[in-house]
């Protein structure tokens, strides 16, 4: 069994020339939440319940590395110019050799924050995350 230490996360959002990909130690925010209505009729002891949608969940990226670059970054000039694309995407949770262990799929999502690290000239060509938040439509 491997320690949690030696596990990431890797998470992938893909669309026409945007998206996101990138490996993170921390994800929160995997929910799923249903808005129900109760209807109760005359003379029954049983309420009705019609579903109403689903509940907007932040799933929350934390403390990683965006892999492609130029995909996040034309995903963030499309919300910029007005144009809202929803993308679906894959969250594995993978051991130290790479290993699936469990994987999600996250359902139209859209960033809503994004946090940069701390600027460093001596940082690696890949764009450091520390916190992405996504306003996504469940995950299963």
């Amino acid at each position: 069994m491997e320690s949690a230490s030696t596990s990431f996360f890797e998470a992938y959002f893909d669309g026409i020339g945007i998206g996101m990909s990138g490996e993170f130690t921390s994800i929160s925010g995997l929910n799923i939440e249903f808005e129900w209505e109760t209807y109760s009729e005359g003379g029954t002891n049983y309420p009705r319940r019609f579903f109403k949608g689903i509940v907007p969940q932040t799933l929350v990226l934390e403390q990683g590395t965006v892999t492609n670059i130029d995909e996040f970054s034309n995903w963030l000039v499309t919300i910029n110019n007005g144009i809202t694309k929803t993308l679906d995407g894959t969250i594995m949770l993978r051991n130290s050799y790479g290993d699936v262990l469990r994987q999600w799929t996250v359902v139209g999502a859209l960033p809503t924050k994004y946090i940069g690290p701390t600027l460093n000239s001596l940082s690696q060509a890949q764009l450091a995350v520390t916190r992405i938040e996504l306003l996504h439509n469940g995950c299963f």
